[in-house]
This record gives structure tokens, sequence and C-alpha cells, in this order.
């Protein structure tokens, strides 16, 4: 059996769920895909699961990636990571999902601006300045 037919019996019906995460888009390699599905992070109808499960149009995936969930419904199949563009007409995003990701994203934004950020390394005269303070001079 050649690539070109291997690849088209794929996108018939049989695609690996790791490999559509990755295809998808939703991570950068097929590992993390992996990863995040034996951490847990990823549950089809309700249900964690391997990352060798098969996954068909229509099943209802839950993703946890970093701090945002996504409610997604998986719409076509393919075995081959496209443009982003082509990714998103894979599956369908609840609109209760957007939405509350959004929130979260600026939620997480607002306090990442509340955060003090230092003003970088100690320049030579801040040194001289610690090491006083902490020998008491």
């Amino acid at each position: 059996m050649s690539r070109q037919s291997a690849a088209v019996g794929e996108d018939e019906g049989k695609v690996r769920l790791d490999k559509w995460l990755w295809a998808a888009r939703f991570y950068k390699t097929r590992q993390l895909a992996h990863e995040a599905l034996e951490l847990g992070r990823v549950e089809v109808g309700g249900e964690r699961v391997k990352a060798s499960r098969v996954v068909k149009v229509g099943d209802r995936l839950h993703l946890r990636i970093n701090q945002l969930d996504y409610d997604i419904e998986v719409l076509a199949l393919t075995s081959q990571r496209r443009s982003a563009s082509e990714a998103q007409l894979l599956y369908r995003e609840s609109e209760e999902s957007r939405v509350a990701r959004e929130e979260k994203q600026a939620l997480l934004k607002a306090e990442r601006v509340s955060y003090p950020h230092g003003a970088g390394r100690p320049t030579k005269k801040d040194r001289r300045e610690i090491q006083r303070f902490k020998n008491g001079s």
C-alpha cells in the first residue's frame, strides 16, 4: 500500500486522537498531544481516553490547555497538519466554551499586569548596595 493511499484510508474514518489533535493545531507536536491524553487533560464524552483512541465525526471533546478549557465537536477528520485556517474547519467550539475561555484569558491578562516586574539584573552599584545591606555596614 502506498503512502498516499494510507493517508486517504485514515481520512475515511480511522484517525488516532493524538494525531487529530496535532493536525487540528491544538498541540505543537504529537508528543505533546499524547502527553495531554495520558495526563487526562483530554476527555471524549466525559471520559478519559488513551492516545490510540480512534476519533469519529461528532465526538465531543473537552480539552484543558494551560489554564483554558475548550469544549469542541469534531466536524472532520484528517491526519495531516495543514494551515491554521484549514485546521479550524475540523472542529466547532461551543459558544459557551468560547465566551468562558475569552473571559478567562482577559482575567489572566489582568493578573499579569498587576504583578510588579523587576528592573532586570542588578547593576554593579545595586550589587554593592545589596552587599552593604547584608553585611550591616
